[in-house]
């Protein structure tokens, strides 16, 4: 498995679907089958190209850093922050499943806001 290419892929697809373009980003990056495990995305991809559109269209503005990036065989593990209208900020941890082609077939998340406070001084990323 070529782990730089995932981890390319994995990024190239979720920066080109955060920006609006997510069903080219189905189409180039995607397997046959996509399996979404976001309790708030449609499973499929149709599931996440109508959750992608939509986020857009209501919010075009929105920006994402990718922070950090690990694959270890099938899986591309994938450290964000996003910024939102309004100074709202979100970390986020995305899990893809790559298939022996290279294409994204599987993918978990985890989301938390940035709070104005923290019990320390480390951030979030």
């Amino acid at each position: 498995m070529d782990l730089d290419r995932h981890k390319e892929n994995v990024i190239s697809f979720y920066r080109m679907a955060f920006h609006g373009n997510p069903r080219e980003a189905v189409e180039r990056y995607v397997g046959e089958k996509y399996i979404q495990h976001n309790p708030v995305v449609e499973d499929g991809k149709e599931g996440f190209i109508n959750y992608f559109e939509r986020m857009h269209a209501e919010f075009p503005e929105k920006s994402i850093e990718f922070v950090r990036c690990v694959a270890e065989g099938a899986l591309v593990a994938l450290h964000s922050l996003q910024h939102w209208p309004g100074d709202e900020q979100y970390v986020t941890m995305d899990f893809f499943r790559v298939n022996e082609s290279g294409k994204i077939v599987e993918h978990w998340d985890a989301i938390q806001k940035v709070p104005e406070t923290m019990a320390h001084d480390n951030g979030m990323i």
